[in-house]
C-alpha cells in the first residue's frame, strides 16, 4: 500500500467545497495516460518511476490486465458522454509500454476505439524508449494510427550517460535502429522526441544530433527535482541560471536558423503565452490541465512525475472499478491544477513573468512542509529564459513594423 499522504497543500488548506459552492466548475478530463505495462528494459538513472521517492511500482501488477482495461474503457466513455467530449486523446505509457506486446496494444486500441460514442474522436499515442520499435511493431502501430514519440538524449555520449539497460550496456544504437525505421517508412506516426536536459551535454551537439531523423517537434524536460530534492547542479539558494543558459544557447540555435528545422515545444509554448495565446503544456502558463493516469491495477492518479516528490504523491485514492472519473475531478491535486494563479504561491503573486511560467512544472514547486505551494525550483531558470524569449521577440516585432514617413 501506498505511504500516508502528508497533510501539506493542497491536501490540507486549499478548501474545494468552498470553490465548488461559489461555482467553480473543473474542466472534465481529455487525456488519459494508461500505464499499459508498469516495468522497463532499460534502468535510466533519472526515472522518477523507478528511482524517485514513490516505490509503488514494486507492489503494482507488472501489466494492465484484461478487466482493469475493460473498465477503465468504460469509465473514459461514461466521461465522454456525461460532458460531451468531441476528442479525448490515450497516451500510452509505462515503464516501457511496448513490453505489452503487439496483441494487447492492438486490442486495447480497437477496444477504445469501438467504445466511444460519436461524435467523439479518439488520438491515440505512445511514448516509448524505442528499443522496441521493430518493423512488425510498428507495422501494427500503422495498421491502428498509433503515434509515436520516442525518448532521446542527444548523440551516443549524451544518450547513454544516463539511459542506460541493466547490465550497464548503453542503449543509443537499439534506439536510433528503432527511430531511423520509424522515420523512414512510418513516418506518419512520428510525433516527436521527448529529452531531458543534462548540463554536461554540449546543447548544441544535443540539439543538432536530435535533428538527425528530422522529428517534427523536440520536447526538452527539466530533470525532476524539488525544493527538498533539487535537480543535478540547481541551486535552491539562488548561484546561477545553469539550465537556462543551456536551453538559451539551444533556444538561440533553434530560433534564428534561416529554415524551420523543428518545432520545440517548450520554446513554443512560451512565445505563444508572451503573444497572448493558451498554453497547451502543462509546464508553461496557467492553462487548466484536464489529464488523469490509471496505473497497471486500475488505480486512478495525478500526473505521475509528482513520483518525486514523497511516496504515494500521484495517488488520489480512487480506481477504475468504484469511482467515475468526474470524483477524481475534485481530488485537491487535481483542483489545484486547474485554478490557475489561485494555486500559485504568494512570492508568485508580484512576479513579471507569472502568466507565462504559470510557477514552472507542478511536480518540481514540492517542499516538504508546504507541499506545492511554493515556486518551481527553477524559478531563476525560468525568468531567465522567458525573458531572453521575451526580448527576442520584442526586437523581431519592432524590426517587422513599418516604418512611417512624415
Amino acid at each position: 500500500m501506498p505511504e500516508p499522504e502528508p497533510a501539506e497543500w493542497p491536501l490540507q488548506g486549499l478548501d474545494v467545497p468552498a470553490l465548488k459552492a461559489g461555482g467553480w466548475q473543473p474542466m472534465p478530463f481529455a487525456e488519459f495516460v494508461l500505464k499499459i505495462h508498469g516495468r522497463c528494459n532499460l534502468a535510466c538513472d533519472y526515472c522518477y518511476v523507478y528511482e524517485s521517492a514513490d516505490q509503488t511500482w514494486r507492489t503494482r501488477p507488472t501489466a494492465m490486465a484484461p478487466e482493469v482495461l475493460a473498465a477503465t474503457t468504460a469509465r473514459v466513455a461514461e466521461h465522454v458522454s456525461d460532458h460531451l467530449l468531441e476528442d479525448v486523446s490515450i497516451v500510452l505509457h509505462g515503464g516501457e509500454p511496448l513490453l505489452a506486446g503487439e496483441a494487447a496494444i492492438a486490442g486495447a486500441v480497437e477496444q477504445f476505439r469501438a467504445a466511444m460514442p460519436p461524435p467523439c474522436d479518439v488520438e491515440v499515442s505512445i511514448q516509448t524508449n524505442g528499443v522496441l520499435l521493430t518493423d512488425a511493431m510498428l507495422a501494427m502501430l500503422d495498421e491502428h494510427d498509433v503515434g509515436v514519440s520516442v525518448s532521446l538524449d542527444g548523440d551516443r555520449d549524451g544518450h547513454d550517460r544516463h539511459r542506460l539497460r541493466a547490465n550497464g550496456r548503453g542503449s543509443h544504437s537499439d534506439v536510433m535502429r528503432g527511430l531511423n525505421r520509424l522515420a523512414g517508412s512510418h513516418r506518419r506516426l512520428y510525433r516527436g522526441l521527448l529529452c531531458t536536459v543534462d548540463l554536461d551535454n554540449d546543447p548544441i551537439r544535443t540539439y543538432e544530433a536530435l535533428l538527425e531523423t528530422g522529428p517534427p517537434r523536440i520536447d526538452f524536460l527539466l530533470p525532476h527535482g524539488t525544493w527538498s530534492a533539487p535537480p543535478p547542479r540547481r541551486p535552491v539558494e539562488g548561484g546561477g541560471t545553469p539550465y537556462a543558459e543551456w536551453l538559451i544557447t539551444v533556444f538561440d540555435r533553434w530560433y534564428h536558423t534561416p529554415r524551420k528545422e523543428t518545432g520545440v515545444r517548450m520554446f513554443e509554448e512560451i512565445m505563444n503565452v508572451l503573444l497572448g495565446g493558451q498554453s497547451q503544456s502543462e509546464n508553461v502558463g496557467l492553462s487548466p490541465v484536464a489529464m488523469l493516469v490509471v496505473d497497471t491495477d486500475g488505480t486512478l492518479q495525478q500526473v505521475d512525475s509528482l513520483k518525486t516528490s514523497y511516496a504515494g504523491a500521484p495517488e488520489t485514492g480512487l480506481n477504475v472499478f468504484d469511482h467515475s472519473f468526474d470524483e477524481a475531478l475534485w481530488h485537491p491535486g487535481v483542483v489545484a491544477r486547474q485554478i490557475g494563479r489561485a494555486a500559485l504561491a504568494p512570492t508568485c503573486e508580484t512576479c513579471g513573468v507569472r502568466d507565462i511560467c504559470g510557477g514552472g512544472a507542478y511536480a518540481h514547486r514540492y517542499r516538504e512542509g508546504s507541499g506545492y505551494l511554493n515556486p518551481s525550483v527553477y524559478c531563476p531558470d525560468l525568468m531567465k529564459l522567458i525573458e531572453h524569449i521575451g526580448r527576442t521577440l520584442q526586437r523581431d516585432l519592432a524590426r517587422a513594423q513599418p516604418t512611417r514617413s512624415n
